[in-house]
């Protein structure tokens, strides 16, 4: 006898089997259907060989997202390749690299083209050296420089720079290691035809001439520098002496300005305007003056003395006409003076 099924345990089963399924999904893809997630594009010029699909998204360690596809692009105006690769980024972790933690949506949008501002550049680095994986490096870089492209719409795009490896590389690349070599084989013949030819001969006998006559030279200094020695000492000797002479002349000069300064400070004292010597040569002119002007008075010609002197010359002519007729009248009559003077009849 066939037992029924029950439909309450098949229920159950099912109810199981599906919330297992759940929970599985949920640890597998962890927590990504839950996570608001911004699309981004990068453009790199070089090789991308050993970037997957899946490949993280690091921001100075931290995961901030993951690849999502890698493409082959051709501008036919530069003929370049380029090689977009898109990448989808956590809303949250781009709010927090712009220090807002807000729950809105537009945060994150307005998040990353702040940070591109600011800088912000994509660089491939190597996940292992065993694997050759690389993953996608972002970072502030403001003094690096970077490339854009700008063709995808609707994708905030993040410049890309360069590694060291690629940078010198393509230095690598643009060097002519043909041209080079030729250089350098150019240089070594011309080496090669120096050294084997005449000129590098003559040279070094020139130059053993040279030293020969050098090391002639220097003997014959060699004997003539202990006199020569001798005499610059003396003259050094001679030198001090008249150095010792000019400093007590130096000295003499001194002292005799030093005494001439203080001679001048006297004569400035005696000069001065409040000194006895001037006060006394200032009385003495001003009394000389007062003689002078006496003087010029009393021999003016309306003055009583130069009056008194006219009459004084005018008696004595007076006297001396006296005199003078009384020597005649002597000469003439000698006892005049006894007998008195003779009437003439």
């Amino acid at each position: 006898m066939k037992r029924k099924a029950n439909p309450t345990l098949i229920g159950t089963f099912v109810v199981a089997g599906l919330a297992l399924i759940a929970v599985a999904i949920i640890t597998l893809a962890g927590s990504s259907y839950f996570t608001r997630k911004e699309r981004t594009v990068m453009y790199f010029s070089g090789s991308v060989y050993g970037l997957q699909v899946g490949a993280p998204v690091v921001f100075r360690g931290v995961r901030v997202g993951s690849v999502e596809s890698i493409e082959v692009s051709y501008n036919s105006e530069t003929d370049a390749f380029s090689i977009p690769v898109v990448a989808s980024l956590d809303s949250d972790a781009l709010r927090g690299l712009d220090g807002k933690h807000g729950d809105a949506a537009s945060d994150s949008e307005l998040a990353l083209p702040a940070l591109v501002e600011r800088g912000m550049s994509a660089q491939l680095s190597m996940q292992s050296l065993l694997t050759g994986l690389l993953y996608v490096d972002l970072d502030l870089r403001p003094k690096r420089v970077a490339s854009t492209h700008g063709t995808r719409r609707g994708l905030t795009e993040i410049p890309t720079a360069p590694t060291a490896i690629q940078t010198f590389r393509d230095q690598l690349e643009g060097i002519d290691l043909r041209k080079i070599t030729d250089d350098l084989a150019a240089i070594a013949a011309s080496a090669r035809a120096v050294i084997s030819g005449p000129q590098l001969n003559q040279a070094l006998s020139d130059l053993a001439e040279i030293t020969a006559t050098f090391k002639r030279v220097s003997e014959r200094l060699d004997k003539r520098l202990d006199p020569l020695a001798n005499e610059l000492q003396r003259s050094l000797v001679s030198t001090r002496t008249a150095m010792d002479g000019m400093e007590k002349a130096a000295k003499s000069v001194n002292d005799s300005a030093v005494g001439f300064g203080r001679t001048s400070e006297r004569v400035s004292d005696l000069l001065a305007p409040d000194a006895p010597l001037v006060q006394n040569l200032q009385r003495a002119a001003n009394e000389v003056s007062r003689t002078a002007g006496a003087l010029r008075e009393a021999t003016a010609g309306d003055s009583q003395l130069m009056v008194g002197a006219d009459r004084a010359l005018d008696d004595l002519s007076r006297a001396a006409r006296a005199l003078r007729d009384l020597a005649e009248a002597l000469e003439q009559q000698p006892d005049a003076l006894l007998r008195g003077r003779k009437v003439n009849e």
